[in-house]
């Protein structure tokens, strides 16, 4: 769409901060005003908005403003189905990554050197317990460790789900988004803790634009998460 404002800015709102667009507070689709419940995270969404689209009259695109689109979502969605993300993200602790590894060789000797600690600090400070296998074949994972992955979901303000919710699908482990978004992990290392097979293939087989194309989204996405908890933080 076409840039119609010059300045956008923060303002004490009811609520928290609204974001002004040459006055004229920002909102959501659904039409509600965008609230934001700490300065720094409204400052930064401001700061999205006064360089997206460069100029009045300029056209702006909506990947200009992830984080815009990433609390809008938040609001709009998640506060009014809360139980139901819950549900959704938790179901990733039934499959979690780190639990499926490589039949033998040198790639299921990596797995093991890097995804063994992240079970062990899932056992340890969410009382998780999780099974790993190899090959194919799926494994059932403890009820109770079940229990303790919805738990640690559970805990999540609406922001927080929110990250989880662009973070675990973009990493494919329910384990590692909650240590990105518990500040336990960096964002771009849980990214390479995700991709080690993909990474393993390519240097037999080569890249392919496409799946390079894909996880750099992948990466920029757990960044965004991590981004948006960091900010909702203070």
């Amino acid at each position: 769409m076409k840039r119609f404002w010059d300045e956008a800015r923060t303002a004490e709102a009811e609520g928290g901060f609204a974001i002004l667009l040459d006055g004229k507070p920002l909102r959501l689709p659904g039409g509600g005003t965008l609230r934001l419940p700490g300065l720094r995270l409204a400052e930064a969404v401001a700061a999205e908005w006064q360089q997206a689209g460069g100029t009045k009259g300029g056209e702006m695109r909506p990947e200009e403003v992830p984080l815009t689109r990433l609390v809008g979502t938040a609001e709009e969605r998640i506060a009014a189905a809360r139980d139901g993300t819950v549900t959704a993200l938790a179901r990733y602790g039934e499959t979690e990554l780190l639990c499926y590894r490589a039949d033998h060789g040198k790639l299921a000797a990596r797995q093991a050197e890097l995804w063994d600690p992240w079970l062990a600090w899932a056992a340890r400070s969410l009382d998780a317990p999780l099974r790993a296998t190899s090959g194919i074949m799926p494994v059932s994972q403890p009820p109770h460790a079940l229990a303790a992955l919805r738990r640690a979901v559970e805990r999540h303000s609406v922001l927080g789900l929110a990250a989880l919710g662009v973070a675990v699908p973009a990493l494919g482990s329910l384990v590692l988004g909650l240590a990105v978004t518990g500040g336990h992990l960096d964002p771009a290392e849980a990214h390479r803790l995700s991709t080690l097979e993909e990474v393993h293939q390519e240097a037999l087989w080569g890249a392919d634009p496409e799946n390079l194309a894909k996880r750099a989204a992948a990466a920029a996405d757990v960044a965004l998460a991590a981004r948006l908890v960091q900010l909702s933080a203070g």
